[in-house]
């Protein structure tokens, strides 16, 4: 998996968030349009500098992605967040 950074600005492909989900892909674009599927970006700096971690939230689950800045993911987590 590989975090697409051609615009400068990091976009997952919807087969490969589904995949960790457990979702389809329609399912995945469908509930990011509505709001569903929420992402948070953080930037490292410091010791972290030139990484980047996303992260995707829906309903009780949280998928973390840890990525150097050309996009290739170094590690991911998922894990059951309880109720948001």
């Amino acid at each position: 998996m590989r975090i697409d950074m051609r615009t400068g600005r990091p976009t997952i492909d919807a087969t490969d968030l589904a995949g960790l989900l457990n979702l389809t892909p329609d399912e995945v674009r469908d509930r990011m349009r509505a709001g569903r599927i929420t992402s948070r970006l953080e930037i490292g700096t410091d010791d972290d500098f030139g990484r980047m971690r996303l992260s995707f939230f829906h309903e009780d689950m949280r998928v973390r992605l840890t990525c150097s800045e050309d996009g290739t993911v170094l590690k991911s987590l998922r894990s059951r967040t309880g109720s948001r």
